[in-house]
């Protein structure tokens, strides 16, 4: 139970929160309890300064954030969390648009759409493919590089063609990204950045819409600061420059987010801008040991562009940080795997408790087949997300129609969805006569008779209109739970899944997962309708959908991961041109980005830290030797602890440690437990001859590895059927040639295997 307890606050936090007029700056360092002062300030003010809730805005960077907040504060101070207007930058402009955008006459309505990334990729497909340009990938990162960057430093496209004149194909770049947004207004769509830039031409092209707001914050708090681009730093000014009473919290050293127009020299630049600016330091750190905290400052304190600070803790801990070197990247994932292991099995520890930390995604692959090995649970962030699963964007597509009927993205998407026998011919017709007629296609087939129509194409289109029209007058009416149910319902979305093949079945299951997820946003918002839902769906980040009560170790980049904590990091890959990667070689400000994310990462450790490099590793489709990362040598490990073992000495000295434990019994319930989730999910049901026979007691158990023999074919949950080639009885594991994936070594004690031959 958190209470509003001023005294739980040190010096540092209770100085800057007494401070409640004016300008307020705090510098704060990684885990010294920001948003303890967050929360803590908002509930003062309305508590001892008799500020009224709606008379507040705290804006944050990601829902988690301010979702923390609002449970929080609604804690402390039952009924305010939901009068604070507590959000997302993006949030709060969606809300302010859609209540506004009317006032600035560009053709858009305040029923517009959210394209995520992959919607606006593929506006700029189809843009180039009418240009006979679809194959040129070069230019198609040349267009995303400049549609943000050009959004996100808020020029004018002309201005911005004038600037980067010496940019190559910039002329074209520029004549393709005024087409794009052309179609996004024909679209009634807004993308990600222009949440913020359509917002930031409202409060200049109609004064009275900013007045209205700057008046109505008295106090403006902003959190994670060093991350706001310039197009949010001006709609901070704006919104306090009424009342002038802005708090921000931020920190120069966890500033990783330049490439996307984050910029920390917003936080020096404060202090001009605003008037008598108090400064506030905390240093404090509530997260980690004193041991990780010294090597966290060690690193950081190499960067040249930051304020001093120096982290401190009274948390003194007995773990240590932990160098190793591999041979390769076999080796580097086999004992991260192991150590989670015998940390959770023998020590104690929940799966939940560990992360696996990377610079790039594709380190991933290694560790996620090791965890399978030993049955780890585990979810990979920054991989392929909920919300971008085809089926799931299927039934959001239909959703997004009943909304705003000029989405065409959406309309393509599910035109065809269920099968109707409407092919990209008939697509091309009705959006050729969509341009001669300026009516979006929904609005064409909903009324295919003032239109002209041909009688082919209405009689195809027939059951989908009839369809949508019927619930077309009951989705304002409808509970929204209820009506998404519908929807699934009477377009036979899940007809579509009919098969009993395991594709099939897992798209039916993420179906029903989007279902449960409405169903819950509707009991905590019944107010809501589907409008809101769909922007909170398109606001979602990846690590939104992080569950802490589940148990699994999370894998991630480091970017993935700000704002977390764990009790044992392992931040892994740490070589020359892979972290820091190579593109900061020689440029003074991104190398010190790269140590940034390095310090990020450290100070995601509450207790235990594991550092890895590789001598070797494959990447790209070749094998590289590997350099030690130079910030390894920072750190103080020019001849730390080496490990050269190879995946099979190691397996061999886990196994014999695991002998005689008296854990053993209760590991292997567990090892049961989960192999059997993996299974009964991946399987028809009705199978129950086949579950029953692939796990007892006596295969997990039994330390004899001799009913198993060179050639048996195996079969294994996750890698399908495979052939034993070599057995090593010592280290208790084999070589399995998976005919799908190559060859694997399993432990063959702890291994889901079922002998098939």
């Amino acid at each position: 139970m958190i209470e509003f307890d001023l005294s739980s606050l040190n010096d540092a936090q209770l100085k800057a929160l007494n401070e409640v007029q004016g300008a307020v700056l705090v510098t704060a360092g990684a885990g010294s309890g920001k948003t303890r002062l967050l929360t803590h300030r908002i509930v003062h003010l309305i508590k001892n300064i008799n500020v009224s809730p709606e008379n507040i805005l705290a804006i944050t960077f990601t829902n988690k954030a301010s979702n923390e907040m609002k449970e929080r504060i609604s804690r402390m101070l039952p009924d305010a969390s939901e009068r604070v207007w507590i959000s997302t930058f993006h949030s709060m402009c969606a809300r302010i648009l859609r209540a506004n955008i009317k006032h600035l006459n560009e053709g858009l309505d305040s029923n517009f759409s959210i394209y995520s990334d992959s919607e606006s990729g593929k506006v700029i497909n189809e843009i180039l493919a009418g240009r006979g340009l679809e194959k040129d990938e070069q230019l198609k990162k040349s267009i995303s590089y400049h549609l943000s960057n050009f959004k996100n430093n808020y020029y004018s496209l002309d201005m911005y063609e004038s600037e980067f004149a010496y940019e190559k194909d910039i002329n074209l770049i520029v004549s393709i990204v005024k087409q794009y947004q052309k179609k996004l207004t024909e679209n009634n769509a807004l993308d990600f950045d222009d949440l913020l830039l359509t917002t930031h031409k409202l409060f200049k092209n109609v004064p009275e819409v900013l007045n209205k707001y700057a008046t109505r914050f008295e106090y403006v708090l902003v959190d994670e600061f060093q991350d706001t681009n310039e197009i949010q730093y001006e709609l901070v000014k704006m919104l306090s420059q009424v009342h002038k009473n802005i708090f921000v919290v931020g920190d120069e050293d966890q500033c990783i987010y330049t490439w996307r127009g984050a910029n920390f020299k917003n936080i020096f630049k404060f202090k001009d801008d605003f008037e008598n600016v108090k400064v506030f330091k905390l240093e404090k750190n509530y997260r980690s040991t004193k041991t990780i905290l010294n090597y966290a400052n060690k690193l950081i304190k190499n960067n040249k562009s930051r304020i001093d600070k120096n982290l401190w803790s009274e948390i003194e801990g007995t773990a240590s940080v932990e160098k190793m070197e591999f041979y390769d990247q076999q080796g580097e994932a086999e004992y991260v795997a192991r150590t989670i292991y015998n940390l959770v099995h023998n020590e104690g520890y929940k799966y939940k408790d560990f992360a696996i930390l990377m610079r790039l995604n594709a380190l991933s692959l290694n560790f996620e087949e090791r965890l399978l090995s030993y049955n780890i649970p585990h979810k990979i962030f920054g991989g392929y997300k909920f919300y971008e699963r085809v089926e799931v964007k299927n039934v959001l597509a239909y959703l997004k129609l009943f909304v705003n009927q000029k989405d065409e993205q959406a309309f393509s998407r599910v035109i065809n969805f269920p099968k109707r026998g409407i092919g990209d011919s008939t697509i091309l017709k009705l959006k050729q006569l969509s341009q001669t007629k300026s009516a979006s296609l929904l609005e064409i087939c909903l009324n295919s008779s003032e239109f002209d129509l041909p009688a082919s194409i209405t009689i195809k289109l027939n059951a989908f209109i009839q369809i949508y029209k019927k619930l077309f007058t009951e989705y304002e009416t409808t509970p929204l739970d209820e009506f998404v149910i519908n929807v699934i319902k009477e377009f036979g979305i899940r007809n579509a899944y009919s098969s009993n093949s395991v594709e099939d079945t897992d798209k039916l299951m993420n179906i029903d997962q989007l279902v449960s997820s409405i169903q819950a946003f509707y009991s905590k918002n019944k107010t809501a309708t589907l409008s809101d839902y769909l922007q909170n769906v398109s606001l979602i980040s990846d690590i939104d959908s992080l569950d802490e009560e589940n148990n699994n170790v999370v894998v991630a980049t480091v970017h993935s991961v700000k704002g977390l904590e764990f009790r044992g990091v392992f931040i892994i890959g740490l070589e020359e041109k892979i972290f820091p990667i190579s593109r900061a070689y020689g440029k003074d400000e991104e190398m010190e980005e790269e140590r940034r994310l390095l310090y990020v990462g450290i100070t995601r450790a509450k207790e235990n830290l594991f550092l890895t490099n590789c001598k070797a590793r494959y990447l790209y489709g070749k094998r590289n030797d590997m350099l030690p990362s130079r910030f390894l040598k920072e750190l103080g490990f020019e001849s730390g602890k080496q490990e050269f073992r190879g995946v099979r000495e190691q397996v061999a000295s886990f196994s014999q440690n695991r002998t005689g434990k008296s854990k053993q019994s209760s590991q292997f319930d567990f090892v049961k437990k989960r192999l059997n989730e993996v299974f009964y999910s991946s399987r028809n049901s009705n199978d129950n001859n086949f579950n029953s026979k692939l796990i007892n007691e006596d295969t997990l158990s039994k330390t004899d590895i001799g009913i198993y023999k060179t050639g048996n074919i195996v079969l294994h949950p996750k890698f399908g059927i495979g052939t034993i080639v070599s057995i090593d009885k010592e280290a208790k594991c084999a070589d399995i040639d998976f005919h799908t994936i190559g060859v694997k070594t399993l432990m063959l004690e702890i291994a889901p295997l079922k002998i098939v031959k």
